[in-house]
């Protein structure tokens, strides 16, 4: 995988282009976010928020507004609106400095997973996918239910996408865990139970998403879905 990284700071740059590489990563390291706008195309932008030339937001915006390339912002900042406004506009996960190297690598893989392209095989939607009422927009993170635009949390877009990518199979509660959140998410797995509660309700479909006892959930062909709760 060529990975974009769009970081000023040689004391961060340089261990994470090692640190990268040894994973088998392929790094290109760029300073500012107008070299950024113009680099040559990368299957994934590591984005720093705080550049010296223009703020990182604007530079997501721009990448966002022409390229659905999957994007994980890396930032100093503990405003937690900087992290909102981030995912508003396309991004795909984000990391808080400091992180360590395995914890990256793992967001970066789990972020290739959900926005993998369409590649004419089952379980590989695209951009954009349509199911019954429901209508998932992979590139704008958006979801539509009888044309009705409902507002869903990233981690609440991101559980629907997963179970989303193979209509009728069976996702376990681990994988899900490990996918929607990280491998090494250590909270409790009674937060997995509240997200799809949540897309039960916005949905308007609660038998749109299956619970298999003991073993984990999976998204029904069948389930007619009301207009949504925004």
């Amino acid at each position: 995988m060529d990975v974009l990284l769009v970081e000023d700071d040689d004391t961060i740059a340089e261990p994470l282009i090692a640190g990268l590489a040894r994973y088998g990563f392929t790094v290109e390291r760029v300073r500012t976010g107008r070299a950024a706008l113009t680099a040559a195309p990368a299957d994934m932008v590591l984005l720093d928020l705080g550049l010296p030339d223009m703020d990182g937001i604007d530079v997501c915006r721009q990448l966002r507004g022409g390229s659905a390339i999957p994007i994980i912002m890396i930032t100093a900042r503990g405003e937690e609106i900087e992290r909102v406004v981030g995912l508003e506009l396309g991004a795909d996960d984000y990391l808080s400095k400091p992180f360590g190297l395995r914890e990256l690598v793992a967001r970066i893989r789990a972020v290739a997973r959900r926005t993998a392209p369409a590649s004419g095989a089952p379980g590989q939607p695209g951009a954009e996918q349509v199911l019954g009422n429901v209508r998932i927009d992979r590139r704008t993170r958006q979801v539509h239910v009888h044309k009705v635009l409902v507002a869903l949390s990233p981690k609440e877009f991101d559980l629907l996408a997963v179970l989303a990518e193979d209509p009728g199979a069976v996702y376990s509660r681990q994988h899900l865990l490990d996918t929607v959140w990280d491998p090494h998410y250590f909270g409790p797995t009674k937060t997995l139970d509240v997200h799809v509660a949540a897309l039960r309700r916005k949905l308007g479909a609660p038998a749109l998403i299956e619970t298999l006892r003991g073993v984990g959930f999976r998204l029904t062909a069948g389930g007619d879905t009301g207009p949504g709760v925004p």
